[in-house]
């Protein structure tokens, strides 16, 4: 059998936040990213859904002895699916690819629900590190929820998995946030 793979679309995207082997940059079309409000926490999730006329950056990587337990259980709250063709990828063989996204039964579409600032670090920063400037402006373009309130959590990180940022990190973050208007708690 085939390893299977997934698609990281947020947080996965920065390496730092896994120890996933074989990760490789790759695009997933036909799918946009979201916040949403979820029931389960007073946080947004990051989450995609179909639309077929965007293509959003990622990372694939190897998911050994297609064990999904440890990744399914990081991903709480979400559902895995099938990717099918729609990941472009550079590896020369066609492995099997699934990314998550949040259930539908598991979204509210009210509540007090905000976007951690330490989250959106480091997927940031695992988007600078993979693409650079431009696959930063590409992250923020090809996300709709910015209207979503965004936690000033920087200076004592909620998120469970953040990550130590440079001045530069932080700057470019902030840049995007004005440049989009969202409005920080």
């Amino acid at each position: 059998m085939m390893t299977p793979y997934f698609f990281g679309y947020g947080s996965l995207v920065n390496r730092n936040t896994h120890a996933y082997p074989d990760a490789h940059p790759a695009q997933l079309q036909g799918w946009r990213r979201r916040w949403v409000r979820t029931r389960l926490r007073d946080v947004v999730f990051l989450t995609v859904e179909p639309d077929p006329s965007c293509t959003i950056d990622g990372l694939i990587a190897a998911v050994p002895g297609a064990d999904w337990a440890a990744l399914d259980l990081r991903e709480t709250g979400y559902d895995r699916h099938p990717s099918g063709g729609a990941v472009a990828h550079p590896l020369g063989q066609a492995p099997q690819i699934a990314h998550y996204s949040v259930t539908p039964d598991n979204r509210v579409d009210s509540g007090d629900h905000c976007i951690l600032r330490s989250y959106l670090d480091v997927v940031v920063q695992g988007f600078l590190r993979e693409f650079g400037d431009a696959g930063v402006q590409r992250f923020f373009d090809t996300t709709s929820g910015w209207e979503t309130p965004i936690l000033d959590d920087r200076a004592a990180p909620i998120y469970p998995r953040h990550q130590p940022i440079s001045e530069a990190e932080t700057a470019l973050v902030d840049l995007h946030l004005s440049r989009l208007s969202a409005g920080l708690k």
